[in-house]
C-alpha cells in the first residue's frame, strides 16, 4: 500500500530506508520508562517530506483514499511520544515549510515547520520582536510542533500558558477528508487544535504575536534552601515592572551533581534560581536579591552563552540530569497557592534525594503559581505510581507524563471541541490515530476527578488561585 501510495505522489519526497524511518518516528518519550516500554518499537511505513502546503493537501488526500495513518511531526522534540506513530502509515515531516511569511511590530505570519530560533533571528532583524516564549527545545524545536505538542515554556512567567487568550492568533490546518480542505482557525475556534498533538489536523501556518526583543540576561542566583530560591522566584515573577523571561528553581543537589556546563560554580548544599532578565532590570532585583539572603553567581548574555541557561530549565533539566544518570524520570506537578510552600516543604521532606525539587514559577490565568518538573529516582512502574498519587492526595495534582493519550495526561477530560472537530475534519480517524480518547473511547473516563489545569478556562484558574 506504501508503495502504491509512494507511486501517486511522484513530485512528493519520501523516505522509506527503515532506518531513517524509525530515527524519523521517534521522540523524547523515552524521557519515560513507562513510555519507552509501551511505544519503543513504533515506527511508520516511510517518512513523507512535503515542500509546500499543496503537497501537504495531496498526501492527505492519496492517504485518506487509502486509509494510511498519518502522524504530523515537526522536530520531533516532545517528550510524551506526540510524534510516534502507532498505527504504522506515513510520517509527515514538515521542516521544509519553513518561511516566516510576514511580520509587522507585535505580529508575525510563519510557517509550521520553521525553527524557533530561526524565527526569532528573523522578528529580531525585520521589526524588533521575539516570540513570547519558547520551550528549553529553542535550537532545535519547530512553532507547529511547539503548538501541536506543547503548552508553556520560557516567557510562560510573564505571558502564561499558549492556550491562554491572545497567544495564539490563528492557525491554518488542513484537514484529513476525501478533499481536503484548507481551514482558517481563529478566536475560540484556535482551542480546536492547540494541543491537539495533530490528531485533528495539519498545522501548516501560524500567526503568533511578538514581544519586543531584549538582549537578555542568563543569571544564576543561589540560596540556602529551596524555599528561599522559591520565595524568591515567585517574588521575582509577581514583580510586574521588570522584564524577565525565566524563574527557575532547581534544588541542590541537581546542579552540583547534573549541570556539567557550571561544574564547580555552585556551591554544595545551594539550591538556584535560574533566570533571564533584561539588562536595565539586573540592578533594580538586586536588593530583593540581598533582602532575600540571595547571591549571584553568574551573569552572562544569552546570545553568547556556550551553553544558554534555557537549557538548564523546564524539560532541559530533566536531559541535563539524564546524561550523567540515566536512572531518572520526572513529574509533571501543579503546587497551587495559596498553599504551595506548605506542601513544597512537605514533598522535599517526604522524599528527599528521591524526588530532587525543580520548579517552574509561571503567570497561570493573571497569577503568580508554580509548576514542578521533579525529578525521579525511577525503581518500578508502582512505586512511581505511588508518588504521583501521594502528591494528588496532598493538593498537587500530578499531569502524568507517562502517558501518550491527550486525556490522561493533561486534560483529565475528553475535550468536546477537539473531539468533535476531528469527527469533522478526520472522520476515518487516520490522523496521529491512539493519541485522542475522545474519539477512540467516547465513553471514557478518567479514572480521578479532573484538576484544575493550564487547559481549564479562566474561570476554573480563578478559582483554585482564590
Amino acid at each position: 500500500m506504501i508503495a502504491d501510495l509512494i507511486a501517486a505522489l511522484p513530485g512528493v519526497d519520501f523516505i522509506t530506508d527503515p532506518a531513517l524511518v524509525r530515527q524519523k518516528s521517534r521522540d523524547f518519550f523515552w524521557y519515560s520508562p513507562v513510555l519507552k516500554r509501551q511505544l519503543n518499537g513504533a515506527t511508520a511505513e516511510a517518512v513523507a517530506m512535503p515542500r509546500d502546503e499543496a503537497e501537504v493537501v495531496a498526501i492527505m488526500r492519496e492517504c485518506f483514499a487509502r486509509g494510511v495513518a498519518v502522524t504530523p511531526r515537526g522536530a520531533g522534540t516532545g517528550n510524551y511520544g506526540q510524534a510516534m506513530p502507532l498505527k504504522g502509515g506515513v510520517v509527515l515531516d514538515l521542516s521544509r515549510l519553513d518561511q516566516v511569511l510576514w511580520c509587522k511590530p507585535g505580529l508575525a505570519r510563519i510557517q509550521a515547520g520553521a525553527k524557533l530560533i530561526d524565527i526569532d533571528r528573523h522578528t529580531r532583524e525585520k521589526v524588533g520582536g521575539e516570540l513570547r516564549f519558547h520551550p528549553s527545545t529553542k535550537r532545535t524545536a519547530t512553532i507547529g510542533g511547539f503548538i501541536a505538542g506543547g503548552s508553556s515554556g520560557i516567557g510562560s512567567c510573564t505571558y502564561g500558558m499558549l492556550r491562554e487568550a491572545g497567544n495564539v492568533l490563528a492557525l491554518r490546518v488542513v484537514t484529513m477528508e476525501p478533499e481536503p480542505r484548507i481551514l482558517e482557525l481563529r478566536g475560540d475556534d484556535i482551542a480546536r487544535v492547540n494541543h491537539a498533538y495533530g490528531t485533528n489536523g495539519v498545522i501548516t501556518a501560524l500567526e503568533m504575536p511578538l514581544a519586543p526583543a531584549f538582549d537578555w540576561v542568563d543569571l544564576i542566583y543561589s540560596f540556602p534552601s529551596m524555599l528561599d530560591a522559591a520565595r524568591f522566584a515567585e517574588a521575582l515573577v509577581a514583580s510586574d515592572g521588570v522584564v524577565k523571561k525565566l524563574a527557575c528553581v532547581v534544588a541542590a543537589p541537581i546542579p552540583q551533581r547534573h549541570f556539567k556546563a557550571f561544574e564547580g560554580l555552585i556551591p554544595e548544599g545551594q539550591s538556584v534560581v535560574l533566570a533571564m532578565l533584561a539588562p536595565d532590570y539586573i540592578e533594580i532585583v538586586a536588593p530583593m536579591l540581598a533582602r532575600m539572603g540571595g547571591q549571584e553567581l553568574y551573569r552572562c548574555e544569552t546570545e553568547k552563552a556556550v551553553v544558554p541557561l534555557y537549557e538548564h530549565s523546564w524539560n532541559h533539566t530533566t536531559l541535563q540530569a539524564l546524561k550523567t544518570d540515566r536512572s531518572f524520570t520526572y513529574l509533571q506537578t501543579l503546587f497551587p497557592p495559596p498553599h504551595h510552600f506548605e506542601t513544597l516543604a512537605a514533598m522535599e521532606a517526604r522524599f528527599g534525594d528521591e524526588v530532587p525539587m525543580h520548579l517552574e514559577f509561571v503567570r497561570y490565568g493573571g497569577a503568580v503559581t508554580c509548576f514542578g518538573l521533579q525529578l525521579v529516582r525511577f525503581t518500578t512502574e508502582e512505586r512511581l505510581e505511588e508518588i504521583m498519587q501521594i502528591h494528588n492526595d496532598a493538593g498537587a495534582p500530578i499531569f502524568n507524563p507517562h502517558v501518550f493519550t491527550l486525556e490522561e495526561g493533561g486534560m483529565k477530560r475528553v475535550d468536546a471541541s477537539q473531539a468533535a472537530f476531528k469527527r469533522e475534519a478526520d472522520p476515518r480517524g487516520l490522523l496521529n490515530p491512539g493519541k485522542m480518547l475522545g474519539f477512540e473511547d467516547p465513553h471514557w473516563e478518567p479514572s480521578s476527578p479532573r484538576p484544575h489545569y493550564l487547559f481549564g478556562s479562566i474561570g476554573e484558574v480563578e478559582e483554585i488561585l482564590e
